[in-house]
């Protein structure tokens, strides 16, 4: 094996080449109408960290990348041509609010107009306005953002309610009317008595002479759109315990109301009873119809994914994804490149190329279990188990790591294994007498180490952003390199071959590195979280990540033959 170049650069920026994304697991569940159907039926649109991707229902995905932090809300225009939106961002800075192009997938403009978040987008019926509704650090503003530009529309006979948008929040319910000709908008608050509510949602008629509001408190007010007045309210008793959060009205004037506690109710007539009942796991965020209404899909919480035909009225999870940090992922001894182990906060959960879940393994420890092995567990010591076909059993304790074990990785002939912890030091193992080969030590909180496959040498990274290319045989150090410009190196994996290794953390990019140049060959951007770790799959077809926000992403891995 060659050894590293000594003189090489530490990146070469104008050789970068960017890495190209396959695929993506996962759902922000968390944000409010955050799941939609797209008018043609075909493709689910939804936010993950900082991309908003539009998935077809037979799983293929494309992925929109323009926003630099994570997107906060998503709206698709009536007539599908159009999908916006909006982001947070850091308190007192502008929070963009992007509009894109959905046939070719292109970014067509580009606003600044809120500070700190995004809340709200939605377009008029005839998609020549965009609404946009600022978070609380911008003062709850709300502004009209008009697309001539972009937009080309029958404007001679525009649609009746094209100049009128409803609002709501904490007791307050207002129409907005667009005055056009001289450049104002008027509100007029709606009365509800003495009924006082926080409002969570908002639903409008198909004739526009009524609309609904969803309430923490669980109960649903119909209000009359002329007038603005509350003509009516229910469930007068048996309301939902944990608020409404989500409604649809059908073309049928059937009402949708998705719950905190994660039912979907399905009400009929003004006497808000309801005649169909089903029951989700976490609280209802999403409620969207696929084209008529003879299927709709639900999003919740707990990053679930539902459809449920409406004839039945039976639910079937499509998709479940993580909705804590990911720690962890390893590729299984399989004959096959479809599947990876993942491991989050509180489980592992086996996730197949497509995002269904196959079963869940509980890590019931008395200890944090920090990296993910099949022998070995790390939380302040190392715990080497023997593992047989019935029987798992303790065989030793490695005690000499003073802080927690970041990462363990065994020699192929099973008689040794490297541990890094955030103790600032890395510990070959003898694992046939348990004692301690070499130690290596450097200012840093080590946060991932790999053997090169002829095992000779072995790569470091931590907190102090550098990789280092270290000797197994007396712990001297070969080279050290700058891997991020910010924040902590996470994760780093080696092909099986030597030739590459790719690493990924704190400033959310996933680089492929050439491992005797030490030149960063490949970019991904994608991820919106930290990325906690990644591996190249066998046969290094591909790189799958893992972040902080839950997310999994499959790349391409670019030096394949």
């Amino acid at each position: 094996m060659a050894a590293p170049r000594q003189d090489a650069e530490p990146e070469a920026q104008e050789l970068e080449l960017e890495l190209e994304l396959q695929a993506v697991i996962g759902f922000n569940g968390h944000i409010h109408a955050g799941l939609t159907c797209h008018p043609d039926r075909e493709h689910l649109i939804y936010p993950l960290g900082c991309t908003v991707i539009t998935e077809n229902l037979n799983n293929s995905q494309s992925f929109l990348h323009g926003h630099t932090n994570n997107v906060s809300c998503v709206a698709v225009s009536p007539s599908g041509r159009y999908i916006a939106s909006g982001q947070v961002t850091f308190m007192g800075f502008k929070a963009d609010i992007i509009l894109w192009d959905y046939e070719k997938k292109e970014l067509l403009a580009r606003l600044s107009l809120h500070k700190g978040k995004v809340e709200k987008l939605a377009f008029s019926p005839n998609d020549l306005y965009l609404v946009s509704l600022g978070g609380q650090d911008d003062g709850n503003r709300v502004l009209v953002a008009l697309f001539f530009r972009f937009i080309t529309v029958n404007t001679s006979q525009p649609h009746p309610s094209s100049s009128v948008m409803f609002s709501a929040s904490s007791g307050t319910i207002r129409v907005w009317e667009l005055d056009l000709p001289n450049r104002k908008i008027r509100s007029t608050e709606c009365q509800t008595g003495q009924l006082k509510r926080v409002i969570t949602c908002i639903i409008m008629a198909d004739d526009d002479s009524y609309f609904y509001v969803g309430t923490t408190s669980g109960d649903i007010l119909k209000l009359n759109t002329k007038s603005k007045l509350m003509s009516d309210y229910g469930p007068m008793k048996d309301k939902f315990s944990q608020g409404v959060t989500a409604l649809l009205l059908l073309k049928t004037g059937e009402l949708l109301v998705g719950t905190g506690g994660g039912i979907i109710a399905l009400f009929k007539g003004s006497n808000y009873r309801s005649i169909r009942k089903i029951q989700v796991q976490g609280g209802v965020t999403s409620l969207t119809l696929r084209g008529q209404g003879h299927q709709f899909f639900a999003g919740t919480e707990e990053s679930q994914i539902y459809r449920i035909n409406f004839a039945e009225f039976k639910e079937k999870c499509i998709a479940t994804c993580h909705n804590e940090a990911i720690n962890d992922i390893i590729f299984p001894l399989l004959p096959t490149l479809a599947l990876y182990h993942t491991l989050g906060e509180n489980a592992m959960n086996p996730k197949p190329g497509d995002p269904s879940l196959i079963h869940i393994l509980a890590c019931n420890a008395s200890f944090n279990v920090s990296c993910l092995t099949m022998l070995f567990t790390g939380g302040f010591q190392v715990r080497v188990w023997e593992i047989g076909q019935n029987t798992r059993k303790l065989g030793g304790v490695l005690k000499e790591h003073i802080s927690a074990v970041s990462c363990i990785k065994i020699k192929k002939n099973n008689l040794e294994c490297i541990t890094a912890s955030l103790d600032g030091t890395c510990i070959i193992w003898d694992l046939v007498r348990l004692i301690r080969n070499q130690m290596i030590l450097a200012n840093t909180l080590f946060q991932c180490v790999c053997y090169h496959p002829e095992e000779f040498q072995i790569i470091t990274s931590g907190t102090d952003r550098n990789i280092g290319w270290w000797e197994v045989f007396d712990g001297s150090v070969i080279r050290e390199l700058e891997g991020s410009v910010k924040g902590s190196i996470n994760g780093m994996d080696i092909t099986s071959d030597g030739t590459h290794f790719v690493t990924g953390g704190d400033d959310h990019l996933v680089k492929v590195w050439d491992y005797d140049t030490g030149e960063v060959t490949h970019v991904g951007v994608g991820h919106s979280g930290s990325i906690r770790r990644l591996k190249i799959c066998p046969g290094n077809k591909y790189i799958v990540s893992v972040s902080a926000d839950g997310a999994i992403l499959r790349w391409k891995y670019p030096h394949s033959h």
